[in-house]
């Protein structure tokens, strides 16, 4: 089979590799569609173990059942899948943070989603595959494992009804943030970003207002909000200067989600006082999801309660992986970009 082997940003070849078989307990599926994350182009995490394949956002086609699955799952159904999957049964998973439990540090499909065909180990299939309903699409599967991961920093920011939201960096984990807070009945969304293109788009989707990150930030949200800082800020950028305006934009008692990681080795100086004494902030973060939130983010995404398939900006043969990457590691005028590998 034909997959895209990443060495670099700039260095993604179309390779050869053995078609995988489904062993016991496992599933064999051809990708028909699988994005591109922006933690796919974060290079230094990648450094010493490449060349490898990517792409952990699928939706496909089952074309091998191994024995063992039992008659849940058949050949030609339509799923999307988990890449990493928690044990359930530890002592993270029993404290409601399964996200980060050794299991779903460990696990994963293999080669990755940037192939023609990837097999899905059996703790994947037990727990992390998701039948795809008739009117949800290959396209919009691949945005199940990116509304997931929204869906849980949202919950962990306790994000409700009528909140003042800031969401700083309008790529697209800020776009399907300002949406998904958008659709909770926030009561004003507010989106930042460098590129005017994407602040364009954030406009789109629903954003009430947008400023340039240049900006004055604080002052100007006050400015919007009668005002009062942000009830919740959700961090999509790890840039110093993103972190700044997200600490002095958050109102008494709001909290601040931190999304999206820094650079390699970054450290901010924190105002203990203004933060804390008296007035209530909470910083928190929030990584992955777990299978339950996959199901709840397919929900949304078959509800039309997020229009993904409107955030797609391109479409690329899996020869054409290197011009994905470029895209999304510039940051320009994309938003989704999608690799079709059996087209």
């Amino acid at each position: 089979m034909r997959v895209a082997m990443y060495y670099a940003n700039d260095d993604v070849r179309t390779e050869q590799m053995p078609d995988p078989h489904a062993g016991h307990g496992e599933v064999v599926v051809q990708v028909e569609a699988s994005g591109i994350c922006g933690s796919d182009v974060m290079q230094w995490y990648r450094k010493g173990r490449t060349p490898l394949v990517l792409g952990h956002e699928i939706g496909g086609r089952i074309v091998e059942v191994g024995q063992g699955v039992g008659g849940m799952y058949g050949v030609g159904q339509r799923v999307s899948a988990s890449h990493h999957v928690p044990c359930g049964t530890c002592h993270y998973c029993l404290r409601g943070h399964p996200t980060v439990c050794d299991t779903i540090r460990s696990t994963n499909f293999h080669p990755g989603g940037f192939a023609q065909y990837v097999l899905l180990p059996k703790i994947n299939v037990q727990t992390g595959l998701y039948p795809l309903p008739d009117d949800v699409s290959s396209e919009q599967a691949t945005f199940i494992e990116p509304l997931a991961c929204v869906l849980r920093g949202q919950r962990a920011a306790a994000l409700k009804a009528g909140d003042a939201v800031l969401v700083i960096g309008s790529g697209i984990s800020g776009i399907l943030h300002l949406a998904l807070a958008r659709s909770l009945g926030a009561s004003l969304v507010v989106s930042t970003d460098i590129n005017p293109w994407r602040l364009k788009a954030a406009e789109r989707f629903g954003a009430d207002k947008t400023f340039q990150a240049t900006d004055d930030v604080p002052a100007a949200f006050r400015n919007l909000n009668a005002g009062r800082g942000a009830d919740v800020v959700i961090l999509t950028s790890g840039a110093p200067e993103a972190i700044a305006q997200a600490l002095g934009t958050v109102d008494r008692g709001g909290t601040v989600l931190f999304f999206a990681p820094a650079r390699q080795d970054e450290s901010v100086p924190l105002p203990v006082n203004d933060l804390f004494w008296r007035n209530e902030i909470t910083l928190t973060s929030s990584y992955a999801a777990n299978p339950a939130e996959h199901l709840e983010a397919l929900d949304i995404i078959r509800q039309g309660g997020v229009d993904v398939l409107k955030m797609i900006t391109h479409r690329l043969a899996l020869d054409k992986a290197q011009e994905g990457f470029k895209l999304v590691a510039d940051a320009g005028e994309s938003l989704k970009v999608i690799i079709q590998p059996n087209v």
